[in-house]
C-alpha cells in the first residue's frame, strides 16, 4: 500500500471536473452511511446539474488542485474569493472554497496536507489570511477538523434553502505568517 508520503499536489483543470464530482460522491456516501447527511444531503454531486455546473466552473477557475496518491486523485482543493453567504474579509485574503478527500485514505493527513498548500498558494501572493466555512451542525466535527490545522473560528452563519431545513455553517481564519 502506498503510504501518505508519497502524496503529491498538481493544479488541475477542466478536465478535472470529473475527478471533483467522484471525490464529492464518494464523501456523500461516506457521511451517508454515517448518518451525517446535513452537510451535503444523500444525493450524488454527480447527479445534481447546480452540483455539476459548479464542479465545472471549479475546475476552470484556475483554482482547483489535487492531492495524488501515484496518480489515482485522492483530494481535492479549490481555493480563490469566498462566497456570497459568508462575511465579506476586512482585508485581502485566500479563500477554500472546497477542500474534499477520498475516505479510503482517512487519518492519512491528506486535508491538513491539502490546507497547508492552500497556506502556501496564499503566502507566495503575498497574503496573510486563509479562511474557510464548513458545516457547523451536528457535533462540529468539522470545525474542530479545521481547528486543529491552525484555524480558528470566527463568523457563525446560516444558509436558508427553501423547502429545506437551513444548513449551518461555520467560518474560520487561520492568520498566516
Amino acid at each position: 500500500m502506498t503510504g501518505p508520503q508519497t502524496l503529491t499536489v498538481r493544479p488541475g483543470g477542466p478536465a478535472d471536473a470529473a475527478t471533483v464530482l467522484r471525490l464529492l460522491d464518494t464523501a456523500t456516501a461516506w457521511l451517508v452511511a454515517q448518518g451525517r447527511t446535513g452537510q451535503w444531503g444523500t444525493e450524488p454531486a454527480s447527479t445534481d446539474p447546480r452540483r455539476i455546473a459548479q464542479a465545472d466552473r471549479w475546475a476552470a477557475s484556475g483554482g482547483l488542485h489535487l492531492a495524488l496518491l501515484g496518480d489515482v486523485a485522492v483530494g481535492a482543493l479549490v481555493v480563490g474569493a469566498a462566497t456570497e453567504h459568508v462575511p465579506a474579509p476586512t482585508e485581502p485574503e485566500l479563500y477554500v472554497n472546497l477542500l474534499v478527500t477520498d475516505r479510503a485514505h482517512a487519518g492519512w493527513g491528506i486535508g491538513a496536507r491539502l490546507l497547508e498548500h492552500a497556506a502556501r498558494l496564499a503566502r507566495d501572493r503575498g497574503l496573510g489570511l486563509l479562511r474557510v466555512d464548513c458545516y457547523a451542525g451536528a457535533d462540529r466535527a468539522l470545525v474542530r477538523f479545521y481547528e486543529s490545522c491552525g484555524f480558528t473560528a470566527t463568523d457563525p452563519f446560516t444558509v436558508s434553502r427553501p423547502g429545506r431545513e437551513p444548513w449551518p455553517g461555520q467560518v474560520l481564519a487561520r492568520r498566516l505568517p
